[in-house]
């Protein structure tokens, strides 16, 4: 472990200097990582750990379009790709990365074969900590750990193209084996991390689902759609009022903000944009603050979760996903960013 300074607080990180990729082969060089679901963060994780040398198999439900997804990856049906129940027999690490729901719904079936010494892994601590509510309570004789990629698993998948990491918390709920932290840190590392922050399971969820319903996805979605309608209000052009909201945002001034932190964006922006920026941040953030800690209060006596389980069991819950999502699409806002992305040079 490495000690970081972050901002006067001192923290124990995990980086590939300290545990290269070839320690963590050699912590897992016997062991079978059933990955479990092949949907959101299943095939980033499945496919840079087969890429990176680790012995993988999918364990999915037959039939599907994401059973044909993992064939189309190079997953051979009867060597690398079985369905749920039998991967979760061969495997010694259950990667368990279904949706919430469908985790909820798969519990029953899997946890007979979660056998003593093998290790339970999650990507998002919402099963375990919301257990009274979700049912999943797992075998005192097994690891229970999680390894957190900061992003989606296509993100994961495409920076580990590039030569990239994607940073990663992790954490041990329960250590059954005395192995738990370094199977946990070696999965982290042939998962493809930048590098592995320590939480628990609790504090993952908690700033997770804080984070999607705040600045990541609900919050910033809320604040664009704010600002291009009092824009169109007062008489801009679609095109202007996207490019000013989204396209500047994403195109010129995150790039500077993701390289160097924002100090260095507004360094590189017009004295008038600092000078306006410095004065307005202010009276955002006394304005949003309270809306955060109202989230927060949600997150933490598990409404959110609550709301997540109800609504995502429903029968019909797909297609009123899709309801929303295409209300969402087919705003004026995002239409026209879909010609704006067009429109850029490297479509053209």
């Amino acid at each position: 472990m490495a000690e970081m300074n972050f901002g006067g607080v001192v923290e124990q990180v995990a980086t590939r200097d300290e545990f290269p990729l070839e320690k963590a082969r050699d912590v897992l060089k016997n062991e079978t990582i059933a990955v479990i679901g092949y949907g959101v963060q299943g095939p980033g994780q499945a496919l840079n750990l087969r890429d990176n040398g680790f012995n993988v198999i999918i364990g999915q439900r037959k039939g599907g379009k994401t059973w044909e997804k993992a064939i189309a990856d190079g997953w051979v049906p009867g060597e690398t790709l079985f369905d749920i129940e039998e991967a979760a027999e061969k495997g010694t690490i259950i990667q368990y990365l279904l949706s919430d729901a469908a985790q909820i719904e798969v519990w029953p079936r899997l946890k007979p074969r979660l056998t003593a010494g093998k290790a339970l892994y999650f990507s998002h601590g919402f099963g375990i900590t919301y257990k009274e509510r979700t049912g999943i309570i797992p075998p005192a004789d097994v690891d229970v750990i999680l390894v957190a990629p900061k992003g989606s698993g296509t993100s994961l998948r495409r920076m580990f193209l590039e030569g990239r990491g994607l940073n990663s918390s992790y954490a041990v709920f329960q250590d059954a084996t005395g192995r738990a932290r370094e199977r946990v840190i070696a999965l982290g590392i042939g998962v493809g991390s930048g590098y592995l922050f320590e939480t628990d399971f609790k504090r993952e969820v908690y700033s997770d689902l804080t984070g999607e319903r705040g600045t990541l996805m609900g919050a910033i979605q809320g604040l664009l759609l704010a600002q291009y309608e009092v824009l169109r209000e007062n008489g801009h052009s679609p095109s202007e009022a996207f490019n000013e909201t989204v396209e500047e945002l994403t195109q010129s001034l995150m790039p500077l903000f993701a390289e160097r932190g924002m100090d260095w964006m507004y360094a590189n922006c017009s004295t008038t944009a600092q000078r306006g920026a410095l004065d307005w941040m202010t009276p955002f953030h006394d304005a949003t603050k309270p809306l955060f800690e109202k989230l927060y209060r949600e997150v933490a006596c598990g409404n959110e979760a609550q709301r997540s389980i109800d609504t995502n069991s429903k029968p019909d819950y797909r297609e009123k996903l899709e309801e929303e999502l295409k209300a969402l699409r087919e705003s004026e806002m995002w239409r026209t960013g879909a010609v704006v992305r067009k429109l850029r040079p490297e479509n053209n």
